[in-house]
């Protein structure tokens, strides 16, 4: 090309650099507004990054309980179960989107059905779905050994509830029904744990009336392979608020109170601490409904039902905090097959 010919030609220049200049401007403005393959579309037009992938789930199938615990925030506001088939059909949903956990809550999970509906949901997940991981935290009051002998092959871990080694602070807290022992049918299930397999596991709300209780000694006889220690926390109508079924107020304790309590217990090696803040949003939670409660603003806002819209729409109103539950521990070894437990 002559050199002659690019300076007769500045309006050929011209006319390209406008339409480099468009292209340009064109894919930026389709890059801000256009989701990629991956994105959801939220009803605020917003474009949302692909759902978190549900690694652990709780799922509260049942909000009937046969204990009174003052703290309690998840009550029975309904009496609602689903079929079988039906929360079958969404345990396999979050199977399919990357569930690897289960811990099946309440309410009491033994209560429905004496324990059956919740044996054969802990079967389905284990033996059809080959989930790594199927857990149960209950109050313990319900269990029978027989449970054990039907389903004991399938379920990892068992935690049961307790706040207090003295009978008399139970009874105030609510964790009681009439006159039997909490703590003998602790300890009686922990045999049961050991005897046909299954990682034993103790939680415990920390609260006014256990703050300054040392539980170290029991802790280490019952030889938990976790100790879950929580900090009472409000949710607003659940346990605080007009339209509450509890009122937790006189429950909940200083920031200041719970790290002394945890300091008291330093020396328990299997004590996994989790405070307001740590606890709040780091849970993926299902409700009766199969819905994702979102905790954040202080209260529990469900989802629309996993059953309804799927996995992977419903979990973006779940309000979970990805990092908060890495950062206290959620992913730990949950297989009793990788624990390594001598029975």
């Amino acid at each position: 090309m002559h050199f002659s010919s690019v300076i007769v030609s500045p309006i050929l220049l011209l006319q390209f650099c406008i339409r480099t200049l468009c292209n340009l401007w064109s894919s930026v403005f389709l890059n801000v507004r256009r989701p990629s393959d991956d994105s959801t579309i939220l009803p605020d037009g917003k474009a949302e990054q692909t759902a978190t992938v549900p690694t652990s789930v709780n799922y509260h199938f049942t909000r009937k309980c046969n204990y009174k615990c003052g703290f309690c925030f998840h009550t029975a506001k309904t009496s609602f179960v689903l079929p079988l088939e039906e929360a079958k059909r969404g345990l396999e949903l979050l199977k399919d989107a990357g569930m690897e956990k289960i811990n099946f809550s309440g309410g009491e999970p033994f209560l429905h059905e004496k324990g059956d509906f919740l044996g054969k949901l802990v079967q389905f997940c284990k033996q059809d779905l080959q989930l790594p991981s199927v857990s149960i935290v209950s109050n313990g009051s319900m269990i029978q050994e027989r449970w054990f002998q039907k389903y004991g092959d399938y379920l990892d871990i068992l935690a049961i509830s307790c706040d207090s080694f003295n009978e008399d602070t139970n009874q105030l807290i609510g964790r009681a029904q009439g006159k039997k022992s909490h703590i003998e049918n602790l300890y009686k299930i922990r045999g049961w744990c050991a005897r046909y397999k299954v990682a034993f596991k103790i939680n415990t709300v920390v609260n006014t009336f256990n703050v300054d209780e040392d539980m170290q000694e029991n802790i280490n006889k019952l030889d938990p392979v976790r100790w879950k220690v929580f900090q009472c926390l409000l949710i607003d109508g659940e346990n605080a608020g007009e339209e509450a079924l509890r009122e937790a107020e006189r429950f909940v304790i200083r920031d200041l109170q719970f790290q002394d309590f945890l300091e008291r217990h330093s020396s328990v090696t299997c004590l996994v601490p989790e405070s307001n803040e740590k606890m709040r949003n780091s849970y993926l939670i299902l409700d009766e409904y199969m819905r994702f409660l979102d905790c954040r603003e202080g209260r529990k806002d469900p989802s629309k039902s996993i059953l309804d819209v799927g996995v992977r729409e419903a979990i973006l109103f779940s309000g979970f905090d990805e990092k908060m539950f890495l950062r206290r521990g959620g992913k730990y070894v949950w297989s009793k097959a990788d624990m390594k437990l001598e029975w």
